[in-house]
């Protein structure tokens, strides 16, 4: 059956076969409960891929309309991408290329779930092909860089699928996916494959894989989660998952990627988002999205891993470890004084004995 017969069930981390808006077979009636006493409310009502949830003015979908033009309704190109009636290929298995898809519609959802099916393959050996795909949620669109094909220095989030690893003293095993948020103010080193200022990562082989691969990239209530299915088993596979994640509303969703002196053919075959049905409280209601600045209150700031004064990303509160150690310099403290204290108070005793 074809990957795009297929129906997307969240629930119980499998994709099954079916008719748009008829879930295909799911597991047993205990399941929803076990759900909710292991995931908590913020997946408690996740999509079920119905097409009642699915937004088609920020979805790429067969079959293409447009095909053997530079544009579609809805999905603008950039660079060497080209449209086929199968795929959009961002770049060819060439050395300097860079393309990109981004969608014309901002997304207002304050909720949702993306759902890319790609593929990257080529020619190239072990370590000698490149550089892989980003997948973007961001203020601006349609501009070129030096980061998989797009702009540095961005507004947003990002998720990149590497293949290549350019620092030879990494301890990673490659192909890597790793998430970035920026608020403008960082900049990704493809020096060290984006190391100081990536907020978490796996290792996922997708390349030159026989089967078709997918990922999904989920953001509820400040939790943000990727997760791949690569194996051909028709099973989500976890690959990130954090929370403290502020994201505005309004920003466009696109993809894009880029070669260097090594190359790859970098696919998209389709984009899915869909809203996802969670409540929010009044206070949250009533806060404008469209002002949040990109953001993370994470126990260890990107910031942490490199010597910059100037804090960004640091403006959470006090979290986890640096509260624990806190608190034990002031036990310490205590402890050291209360000792000291102690030998003073003796030797006072013993001094004034002298005088009797």
């Amino acid at each position: 059956m074809a990957a795009e017969d297929w129906i997307w069930r969240r629930g119980w981390g499998r994709r099954c076969p079916g008719r748009p808006g008829l879930p295909g077979p799911g597991p047993g009636p205990t399941t929803p409960l076990l759900l909710l006493l292991l995931l908590g409310p913020v997946v408690a009502d996740i999509t079920d891929g119905n097409s009642e949830h699915l937004k088609r003015e920020h979805s790429l979908i067969k079959p293409y309309q447009g095909v053997g033009s530079s544009s579609m309704p809805l999905w603008d190109f950039q660079g060497s991408t080209i449209l086929t009636s199968q795929y959009v290929r961002l770049t060819p298995d060439e050395r300097s290329k860079e393309g990109s898809i981004w969608n014309h519609q901002p997304c207002f959802l304050k909720d949702w779930e993306m759902h890319v099916h790609f593929k990257v393959h080529g020619a190239g050996k072990k370590n000698l092909h490149g550089d892989g795909i980003a997948l973007w949620y961001t203020r601006d669109r349609l501009v070129p860089g030096p980061v998989f094909g797009s702009k540095d220095n961005f507004h947003g989030l990002a998720i990149f699928l590497d293949t290549y690893p350019n620092d030879e003293t990494t301890e990673r095993v490659f192909p890597y996916i790793s998430v970035m948020v920026n608020n403008g103010s960082l900049s990704y080193d493809h020096s060290k494959d984006g190391r100081w200022t990536e907020l978490a990562g796996c290792t996922a082989d997708f390349r030159n894989r026989d089967h078709d691969t997918f990922l999904a990239v989920r953001y509820s209530r400040g939790r943000l989660t990727v997760m791949t299915d690569l194996e051909d088993k028709n099973e989500w596979k976890n690959c990130i998952d954090i929370t403290g994640v502020r994201l505005p509303t309004g920003y466009y969703f696109g993809a894009s990627a880029g070669t260097g002196d090594l190359s790859d053919n970098h696919d998209i075959i389709s984009m899915k988002l869909f809203q996802l049905m969670v409540e929010h409280t009044p206070d949250e209601e009533n806060i404008d999205w469209t002002k949040i600045e990109p953001s993370v209150n994470f126990l260890k700031s990107p910031k942490d891993n490199v010597d910059d004064p100037t804090g960004n990303f640091r403006s959470g509160p006090l979290t986890g470890w640096r509260v624990f150690l806190l608190l034990l310099c002031a036990l310490l403290g205590i402890i050291v004084c209360a000792v000291v204290g102690a030998v003073v108070f003796q030797k006072r005793q013993e001094r004034n004995k002298r005088f009797y």
